[in-house]
């Protein structure tokens, strides 16, 4: 799986909240310059992980029943989610040690 998993309302739950592995959810917006400078961190962390992490994007804008669950108040905000459960949260454009630094303790 690569930062291509698109998330959406309708495969939230599956996708997510069951999932086997932890589930990296970036929650963004085309418009967003901050959401555009950390996409390739995480298409990286994707890509560096694979097997052991699953990274996924999701549109707050086509997306806002997600996003209210969350109680997401601004972009982007990233969300590790573990057992169905969010076990780290990251908002603004981070480094990319700062996610491996969060990620790594759930892995």
């Amino acid at each position: 799986m690569g930062a291509d998993l698109t998330l959406t309302d309708a495969n939230f739950q599956e996708q997510v909240l069951q999932s086997d592995l932890p589930v990296l959810v970036d929650f963004w917006a085309v418009w967003c310059g901050p959401c555009k400078m950390v996409a390739p961190i995480l298409e990286e962390i994707a890509r560096d992980y694979a097997g052991k992490i699953k990274v996924g994007k999701l549109d707050v804008d086509n997306n806002r029943q997600s996003a209210t669950n969350f109680a997401i108040r601004s972009i982007p905000t990233i969300l590790l989610f573990k057992g169905g459960d969010v076990v780290e949260t990251m908002i603004g454009a981070v480094p990319k040690a700062y996610i491996i630094d969060k990620i790594s303790k759930h892995i």
